[in-house]
């Protein structure tokens, strides 16, 4: 006899599939805070050249900044989608509490409101 829970109950596939979800969202901020700052860059360049500076700067900094924090924003969208769909084949002896996949998912969508926001921030 062994100790061992079976695959199907065993709370470590839940705690998993948070750590994916962690990841994808992860994934999603890095890729938003690098489309921020290459829609910045651009602004900077803007700058020096108004100041006399031989740089010239590019109009599609903002775009690319913008497209970069849209597809974090996605990322994140998905991964929680994903986690979601996972969630719904858990038994409910197989998760930790009956709100566990609650909060993962509102942490995630609220990311994504915060880059759809950035988006609009960036482009004004």
């Amino acid at each position: 006899m062994t100790d061992n829970p079976s695959p199907l109950q065993d709370p470590r596939v839940y705690f998993a599939a948070e750590r994916t979800l962690l990841a994808w969202l992860r994934t999603g901020i890095g890729i938003m805070a690098f489309g921020f700052v290459v829609a910045r860059f651009g602004l900077f360049l803007k700058v020096i050249s108004a100041q006399g500076g031989p740089v010239h700067s590019s109009t599609f900094s903002p775009w690319i900044g913008a497209t970069l924090v849209l597809l974090g924003a996605v990322a994140t969208i998905i991964g929680s989608l994903r986690y979601r769909d996972f969630c719904k084949t858990l038994k409910i002896g197989e998760m930790p509490s009956p709100s566990a996949p609650v909060m993962p998912i509102v942490l995630s969508l609220s990311v994504a409101i915060v880059g759809i926001l950035l988006i609009i921030q960036v482009l004004a």
